[in-house]
């Protein structure tokens, strides 16, 4: 029996819970698409001097600028570097402080790489971005 739970819990885990959560999302999504068809159709049948497209882009996603886009892609910067940052140190106090080292029993060095991975690659597109979007502020205001 502890076989069996030992071989459906990592099943449950890997397989059942990613497939749940995407299906969360998807039907998170259609439920507000229908929900703003409804909206829309009742508005339209009940008042005709509502005009449809406005109330379609109240209704529709809001879109971010390109200042609030490069915003983010800032702070996620910073928090994926300092993430990475901080497991270098973890990793670092516990390969001097373990009895016997190997890298291979580490992993805390593949979530430092990947974080500060991660990090400084938002930082890149940050500072690229930044420079197009400055750029493109220019050429407007002349």
């Amino acid at each position: 029996m502890e076989e069996i739970l030992a071989l459906l819990i990592p099943i449950a885990i890997c397989v059942v819970l990613p497939v749940l959560i995407v299906w969360i999302f998807y039907r998170h999504a259609t439920n507000k698409d229908n929900k703003n068809a409804e909206i829309i159709i009742k508005a339209i049948e009940n008042n005709s001097s509502i005009d449809a497209d406005s109330l379609v882009e109240a209704l529709g996603k809001k879109q971010k600028t390109p200042r609030e886009v490069l915003q983010l892609r800032l702070l996620r910067g910073c928090i994926f570097t300092f993430i990475g940052i901080a497991a270098c140190i973890y990793s670092a106090i516990a390969a001097n402080t373990a009895a016997y080292f190997d890298i291979n029993d580490q992993p805390s060095f593949i979530v430092a790489g990947l974080g500060l991975a991660i990090g400084i690659a938002y930082l890149v597109v940050y500072f690229i971005t930044r420079k197009n979007i400055a750029d493109n502020d220019d050429k407007c205001a002349k």
